[in-house]
């Protein structure tokens, strides 16, 4: 009887606050980059030949797996046409780049698959605009 008095009752809110916590980088982005592309877990599933279970997929998206195989990662970066390597920064097999030598793209550039050069040059005019307006601030 004591145990249900001290025990705190269960919030929604509470559950997605755990949630979020317990989520890594890795699975941060690949949720992301799934949404990004409008894919569903079991179409991800099929786009890589099975190679990635949609419930293995959900497990690393919600950070109960925190470290795929490189086999996983490269399935996943071919779908979600984002550079393998990055992906394998993302897990921890390669040392992290952000502050150097990686020509500072980010992930969420590669997510847009169908860009064309032009709206590329047309997207880092743009942030160097933000950029010089913020640096201004």
């Amino acid at each position: 009887m004591l145990e249900k008095l001290c025990k705190p009752s269960y919030s929604p809110v509470m559950a997605n606050d755990n949630r979020r916590s317990r989520r890594s980088e890795l699975g941060s982005v690949l949720a992301d980059l799934r949404t990004a592309k409008g894919l569903s877990l079991r179409r991800v599933e099929e786009a890589t030949g099975n190679a990635v279970s949609n419930a293995y997929l959900s497990q690393l998206e919600n950070g109960k797996i925190r470290k795929p195989s490189p086999n996983v990662l490269h399935s996943l970066a071919a779908v979600y046409a984002v550079p393998y390597e990055t992906l394998m920064e993302k897990a921890g097999y390669l040392p992290s780049l952000e502050n150097g030598a990686a020509g500072g793209r980010k992930l969420s550039a590669f997510a847009i698959g169908d860009m064309t050069a032009a709206e590329e040059e047309e997207l880092l005019k743009y942030l160097a605009f933000l950029r010089s307006r913020i640096s201004r601030s």
